[in-house]
């Protein structure tokens, strides 16, 4: 075991996104060769990725499971440890990107060069925007035919409103692909002919065949700083600024989010990931907050290890983090002890004594915490913002084989929740059955799958349903309800007072509102009426659908010295509120998914009739290259075996992709 003690400044937290199969985790397993932390370079294809370690990464070739990893790389010969975490592209995993990108400093966004911004790129991308987190993007498979460096620029532009800032051009194109020219310093980079991974580039003057082109895109560049930075501006209008003048404006930009350096190459081919690296320590944020200051850590992700049990990781934001030491989890109130703290290399571990601020690590002992919850020192309490969970959309019914997977169910679904937060199981209060919820077809199936795989246990499943909410559409008034009850010892009294109404600002699911005053009730119960309430929602008044977009107003209420408990108040408040909920005029919600479908030409017109007849809106379509993308919301509840049929419409030859929008009313 070691201390560690290393400079904030030589630190990078990041995270590389993508769109499925644009090579995010190629482009990973590269940047881990480079730095040191594999000796051979894992294939997706191959089913060796370093990143991709669970069972049905290396089975299906994509990313489930967001994976840390610490490295360390040099520039200008200084070391910097860099802490990367390879996220899923699939939007049935979304959910790992966003508690990712909640303790990231920066992000690497990998692009296909063909393909350009995809959906998943888009979303992941608005992902990043909410919170804050700057990027560097890096245009991937250059190396194939119809790739487009200057498409995909205008694409990032256009698509995700950002800035882009193109450091690098391919030399060459497709097969050709040689290298780079770096506008920076306006020399080429160039890797030998079949480039094996470790070889080193060359450095160059610009092939005159590329000279006016590169002095195009690097005037685009200097004018673009010069845009968008006051002191680069005044550099400019003097003469010609330095490289070291241009590093440090396009590091500013970055950092503000107010552009975006674009760097380029090939990942499978060995040409690009060098400067990709460059650029993350050089352009990319170091982490905030202060050693010195009192612990306050994050915790993000919760998984299940064979052998040491349950492993948190945990992002610490200030102070330290101690092994043997106890520590605060301020929203359950309850202290928890630091058994072991690992630094992460995926699927392996290596033991620290500490974790100082900026530091990615995995704590083991934490029995409590789950995803979103804080960690502090419990002489300065303080509570970060949580992290924010979509709910699930799609829906089944799971039942053991025999009776013998009862319990093995209950317990491998529990474990299942815990480490993914958009996986739910609820009992259906009409029939008893226990269903599990998730983002999508794909994501149900890894699941059910690792029950089989992980936890030796049998299942029958049903078909998978349309996860529909409840909300209200008016104002309930005042509901008053009293719960009352005399058993021969001690009695159960609590009286409440409410309302309801709907909330509309499209993102809050749930309010809380208390307007007792003069002690009506006791303090110490207003938590049980809250507690009350939710517990209400978890089954709505309608089909037994979790309800939505409510805000709770407590008015009044009553209370007596010796019956009144919190289990009285929490009664009286679920029942108030169902009545409340049923004089509001309640209404199903159902799921609208985003689908883009990229199709032939010809095959237009029997596309758009079958998304017409699917209940479909259409929001744009574009053409590219004889193809045409239609983009169109659609419920859910009307994508059922779409595969098969859009299959069967266009010949096998038109693709789509599909993520949640949003709830609306059904008809």
């Amino acid at each position: 075991m070691r201390t560690q003690t290393r400079h904030q400044s030589t630190v990078r937290n990041i995270g590389v996104m993508a769109h499925i199969d644009a090579g995010k985790t190629t482009t990973t397993e590269r940047v881990l060769f480079y730095t040191g932390v594999s000796h051979r370079i894992g294939e997706v294809h191959d089913g060796a990725a370093v990143t991709d370690f669970l069972k049905q990464e290396r089975d299906r070739g994509i990313t489930i499971a967001s994976a840390a990893v610490t490295c360390q790389w040099t520039l200008d010969g200084v070391p910097y440890t860099v802490n990367l975490i390879d996220t899923p592209g699939h939007v049935d995993f979304t959910v790992e990107v966003e508690r990712c990108l909640r303790v990231l400093d920066g992000a690497v966004a990998v692009f296909d060069g063909v393909a350009g911004v995809e959906p998943q790129s888009e979303t992941v991308w608005r992902q990043a925007d909410r919170y804050g987190v700057p990027r560097v993007c890096f245009v991937n498979k250059l190396d194939r035919p119809g790739a487009d460096l200057a498409r995909c620029v205008a694409m990032i532009a256009d698509r995700l409103g950002a800035v882009p800032l193109p450091v690098q051009l391919p030399l060459g194109s497709g097969p050709d692909l040689r290298g780079v020219i770096d506008l920076v310093t306006m020399r080429a980079l160039v890797w030998p002919e079949d480039t094996e991974p470790g070889d080193a580039y060359s450095l160059t003057d610009v092939p005159s065949a590329h000279a006016h082109e590169a002095a195009h895109w690097r005037a685009r560049l200097l004018e673009t700083l010069a845009e968008h930075d006051d002191t680069f501006m005044a550099l400019y209008v003097d003469g010609e600024p330095s490289e070291a003048d241009v590093h440090a404006a396009i590091r500013r930009l970055t950092l503000a989010n107010a552009a975006t350096p674009v760097l380029c190459g090939s990942a499978f081919k060995n040409k690009g990931v060098q400067p990709l690296l460059d650029a993350v320590v050089r352009y990319l944020p170091s982490p905030s907050g202060s050693p010195d200051e009192p612990l306050s850590a994050l915790a993000f992700k919760v998984t299940t290890d064979p052998h040491a049990g349950a492993l948190v990781l945990v992002r610490v934001y200030s102070g330290r983090l101690a092994r043997g030491t106890s520590v605060l989890n301020p929203r359950r109130g309850r202290r928890e002890r630091v058994a072991q703290i690992f630094r992460i290399r995926a699927d392996r571990r290596e033991e620290v004594d500490e974790a100082g601020a900026g530091d990615i690590v995995a704590v083991r002992g934490l029995r409590e915490t789950t995803t979103g919850d804080t960690l502090c020192d419990p002489e300065h309490p303080i509570e970060l913002a949580p992290i924010e969970f979509p709910a699930p959309v799609l829906e089944l019914a799971i039942e053991p084989k025999t009776t013998a997977d009862q319990e093995k169910l209950s317990t491998a679904l529990r474990v299942l929740a815990q480490e993914d937060p958009s996986f739910r199981v609820r009992t259906d209060p009409r029939t008893g059955q226990t269903l599990i919820g998730g983002m999508g077809e794909l994501h149900l199936e890894v699941q059910t799958t690792r029950l089989q795989d992980d936890f030796n246990v049998g299942t029958t499943l049903g078909n998978p349903r349309v996860a529909y909410r409840e909300t209200i559409t008016r104002p309930s008034g005042k509901t008053e309800y009293t719960w009352k009850k005399q058993t021969g010892g001690k009695g159960q009294y609590a009286k409440v007072q409410l309302s309801l109404e709907p909330l509309t600002n499209g993102e809050e699911t749930y309010e809380f509102v208390n307007r007792v005053t003069g002690g009506r009730i006791p303090k110490e119960f207003i938590p049980a009426v809250d507690a009350g309430c939710q517990e209400a929602m978890k089954t709505g008044v309608l089909e037994g659908h979790e309800m939505t977009a409510v805000r709770i107003t407590l008015l009044d209420g009553d209370f007596h010295s010796t019956d009144s408990s919190e289990l009285a108040f929490r009664t009286a408040a679920s029942r108030a509120f169902r009545e409340a909920a049923r004089k509001a005029a309640p209404a199903l919600l159902e799921p609208v998914m985003a689908v883009e479908i990229t199709t032939p030409e010809p095959y237009t017109g029997d596309v758009l009739g079958d998304l017409s007849g699917r209940r479909a809106r259409i929001r744009t379509m574009t053409d590219h290259r004889g193809a045409r993308t239609i983009e169109a919301d659609v419920p859910l509840a009307e994508m059922f075996g779409y595969v098969a049929t859009l299959r069967t419409l266009t010949q096998g030859r038109a693709t789509h992709t599909m993520h949640f929008r949003t709830y609306t009313r059904t008809p």
